[in-house]
């Protein structure tokens, strides 16, 4: 596939804006309708949508040196954009959006740690209320139709402490990609011009604060480790009896936003994969 091969270059492409102060790369004022109904009755966008989960981490540090590699499954929703107060499911009935999220990756403990490439965002419309933190499917965070599947891209990731927990309130970042003929359901995903999304490249951005939950509910172990996860561990599959295991496995809550990005044409990702050289090299030469 097409991302692939332009991965790599993108990742540093979105670095460098970063880092440089930019957020050209940023969609800006793009319009969603968190119930397919179109551009017609949309949400215009500024810039994000709010979301909030929990996820379990299965870590494998191998022979207790310091890297480790680790596999990880999430449940999500959003219930508006913007921080702006407009809940989705009162002003766009039906309007339920939850996401899963299943990625692997690798770190060094005390220091840093990022996503390989494969993992998958996948996001639901659900037209029944109230079946999130529920029992029913995953969490109640797979219902409903499958409006859009992004791929992870390699990178992202944040910061670990000695026993593989995010640090405090940690920064963690996703990156990932819907290519041409992913899953991107007409009706719900516009860009600032008003054009449907659907059977367009697309960047998704998201970062979140990670913080560590000691003592997950019985619901969350048996349906998000247990079933999601496929922990065979304590506490599964009845939920009854988990606990944390740091360095081993965490469960921890997050909340973020989720950006759309514009896809850099080849000529421009390959000059802001040049201009993110020349940054590590001044800032190197500065320090």
């Amino acid at each position: 596939m097409k991302f692939i091969k332009q991965a790599c270059t993108i990742v540093a492409a979105i670095a460098a804006i970063g880092a440089s102060g930019t957020a050209s790369a940023i969609m800006n004022d793009w319009y969603f309708n968190p119930n397919g109904g179109g551009l017609g009755s949309a949400q215009q966008i500024n810039e994000y949508l709010d979301i909030n989960g929990t996820a379990f981490i299965d870590i494998d540090a191998g022979g207790g040196g310091p890297s480790f590699t680790f596999t990880e499954f999430g449940v999500f929703n959003s219930v508006q954009a913007d921080g702006n107060g407009q809940l989705f499911p009162l002003n766009f009935p039906g309007g339920n959006i939850t996401a899963t999220f299943s990625a692997s990756g690798s770190g060094t403990f005390n220091s840093f740690f990022s996503f390989d490439a494969g993992g998958k965002l996948d996001i639901y419309q659900n037209p029944t209320n109230n079946q999130y933190a529920t029992s029913l499917g995953i969490y109640g965070a797979d219902l409903g139709n499958h409006i859009a599947s992004f791929t992870v891209l390699p990178g992202g990731g944040g910061l670990v402490d000695a026993s593989g927990n995010p640090t405090a309130n940690g920064q963690i970042t996703v990156l990932a990609y819907a290519d041409v003929g992913d899953i991107l359901l007409p009706g719900y995903f516009f860009d600032p011009q008003g054009n449907d999304l659907t059977g367009s490249e697309v960047l998704g951005f998201a970062f979140t604060n990670a913080n560590t939950v000691g003592m997950p509910t019985t619901l969350q172990v048996s349906e998000i480790i247990c079933q999601g996860a496929g922990f065979t561990g304590p506490g599964c599959p009845s939920g009854v009896g988990y606990a944390n295991s740091p360095g081993d496995y965490i469960f921890v809550s997050n909340n973020g936003q989720f950006k759309l990005m514009e896809v850099p044409e080849p000529a421009s990702v390959a000059l802001l994969g040049l201009g993110l050289l020349g940054l590590a090299g001044s800032r190197f030469r500065r320090k």
